[in-house]
């Protein structure tokens, strides 16, 4: 008796603390409409907005609000907070539904989402303009939004979005969100052109000392830069350009739509005053590429693909830049201001490496830890101080006492696998990034070996510039091995030029997404033939 009075308490408790969801239908456009005076049950769902305003007394950790399939157009401020320890409220589109967020409405709010809670988890669904828009900020009708603000709320998570085609940044998560997660997201074609391009695809800051996490994510073709980790502000007395990790991201052919490649990545800060500096930053296993002709042997024009350091009173400290590949123009590597940096294990493809001459210091105090990298630039004297001297790799070495195991050719013996990155996505066992570099544009076979990718299991293939058209599906075979052809079928332009810009056919970004086969099971193997 007492034992099952046991098993009802452990019941009745598991209830207690069971999540509860939440249901989000459309204004419009559905059979079922959400509205404010509902309770968020699936026969009275809650509109977008009345969801997303539920104090924590309604909606804490452990909870769920479904979005249903739908376009929702509108301007969105979430104030959802978790209060229970190590427990997020998830807010996700209803299982495989399309949900948009369309920010291309009257209002006076500058986003389509404003985020200003903590331990939160946004997931799964479109934040974009529909229809027409304005992208020239010299329109009469021109106004310029953000897709996602992120205004404060730490250790929230921002997974498998896509935000495109915003008048202004994709994504800017700001100093008091520390500890937050952006992964698994597709940023794209956000911005607008002035005298020059504006909007990047993520704005970074953190005050805190809590890791602010960047992983895998599609970051291209935005009208400004990919990544700022970056503040703008001298004066502040603060810090808040510190403790962030950019990790297993592909990061292409950002400031294209507005005529000029510009720094894919930048980590930087302005403050003349030498506090608010960039520091405890880590820059390991991406994709940094701009779009470059393998058959130039001068690789002329501006493409910066990693750009460290802008003022000379605030150069970044604690960085470190391992395994990535950086690709682009003459100057796709400035190391501008740095006091201290570990740059290993790298490949590099541009004009020059770019010094400032600040930078000196560092090097001949041992601030620089470089070392294992392949450059290939224009001339053998590819390392340039600027407005000082060239250095070729044994100068280099012998000058700073540096780079004993790097190698330095020229462009034209550039040379790397093809299949130069493939990451799993975090939250997701069967979905694959991959990028591709091939200098002659033929396809290239991926070998899925070291993962767990049964033989059988069907797949579908996107080219991340028009992720609607599925370019090649079919069943992997016994080799686990899968072509990958690198000629896109079409693309999506950004608006307001209809500039075609594209990667060039020597470069390709795709997701892959697997369904294992399905497995009988026992009984059925065993008596099927009954049935």
């Amino acid at each position: 008796m007492k034992y099952s009075i046991s098993l009802l308490l452990i019941f009745i408790s598991a209830i207690s603390f069971a999540q509860k969801e939440f249901h989000v239908f459309p204004v419009n456009g559905s059979t079922t409409v959400g509205t404010p005076n509902g309770n968020g049950s699936i026969e009275r769902p809650w509109d977008l907005q009345t969801a997303l305003s539920q104090s924590s007394k309604n909606v804490n950790g452990g909870d769920v609000i479904w979005i249903h399939e739908g376009i929702y157009t509108g301007r969105y401020r979430s104030v959802l907070e978790s209060t229970k320890t190590n427990k997020k409220i998830t807010v996700s589109a209803f299982k495989n539904d399309k949900v948009i967020l369309n920010g291309n409405t009257e209002g006076k709010v500058n986003y389509v989402l404003q985020v200003n809670g903590s331990h939160v988890i946004y997931k799964n669904f479109e934040v974009t303009y529909l229809g027409d828009f304005s992208r020239l900020d010299s329109d009469t009708d021109f106004k310029a939004a953000v897709g996602i603000n992120h205004q404060k709320g730490e250790d929230c998570m921002f997974q498998n979005l896509m935000i495109h085609n915003i008048p202004g940044s994709g994504i800017g998560s700001w100093k008091a969100t520390g500890g937050t997660v952006i992964e698994n997201c597709m940023i794209y074609n956000n911005g607008y052109q002035g005298k020059r391009g504006h909007g990047v695809g993520i704005y970074i800051q953190n005050q805190s000392d809590n890791i602010r996490q960047i992983n895998n994510n599609i970051i291209f073709n935005n009208y400004y830069k990919g990544i700022e980790v970056w503040s703008a502000t001298s004066g502040s007395k603060l810090e808040f350009v510190k403790y962030v990790n950019l990790a297993n991201n592909i990061i292409f052919n950002n400031g294209s739509p507005a005529g000029k490649h510009v720094d894919n990545v930048i980590i930087a800060s302005k403050d003349a005053e030498g506090i608010n500096v960039a520091k405890h930053i880590n820059v390991l296993n991406n994709v940094l590429y701009h779009n470059v002709d393998f058959n130039d042997s001068k690789n002329y024009g501006y493409g910066t693909s990693l750009a460290l350091g802008f003022n000379a009173n605030a150069p970044v400290e604690d960085v470190s830049v391992q395994n990535n590949i950086i690709i682009g123009k003459n100057n796709a590597l400035n190391i501008l201001h740095t006091k201290s940096l570990v740059f290993k294990n790298n490949i590099i493809y541009t004009g020059y490496i770019h010094f400032n001459s600040s930078v000196l210091l560092a090097l001949n105090n041992s601030g620089l830890q470089m070392d294992n990298n392949s450059y290939y630039t224009r001339s053998l004297k590819g390392f340039r101080i600027l407005k000082q001297q060239d250095y070729n790799i044994k100068a280099w070495q012998n000058e700073f006492k540096i780079e004993s195991k790097s190698e330095l050719k020229q462009l034209k013996d550039f040379k790397t696998t093809p299949v130069i990155k493939v990451y799993k996505l975090n939250n997701d066992e069967t979905e694959f990034n991959v990028a591709i570099l091939n200098k002659n544009g033929t396809a290239v076979q991926v070998n899925f070996n070291e993962f767990e990718i049964e033989e059988g299991s069907t797949f579908k293939i996107y080219d991340i510039e028009n992720r609607t058209v599925v370019i090649t599906s079919g069943e992997i075979s016994k080799d686990l091995k899968i072509e990958f052809p690198l000629a896109l079928v079409s693309f999506e332009k950004p608006l307001h030029n209809n500039i075609a810009t594209k990667s060039a056919n020597n470069f390709g970004v795709f997701r892959i997404e697997f369904e294992q086969p399905k497995k009988e099971s026992l009984f059925k193997r065993l008596f099927g033939w009954l049935f």
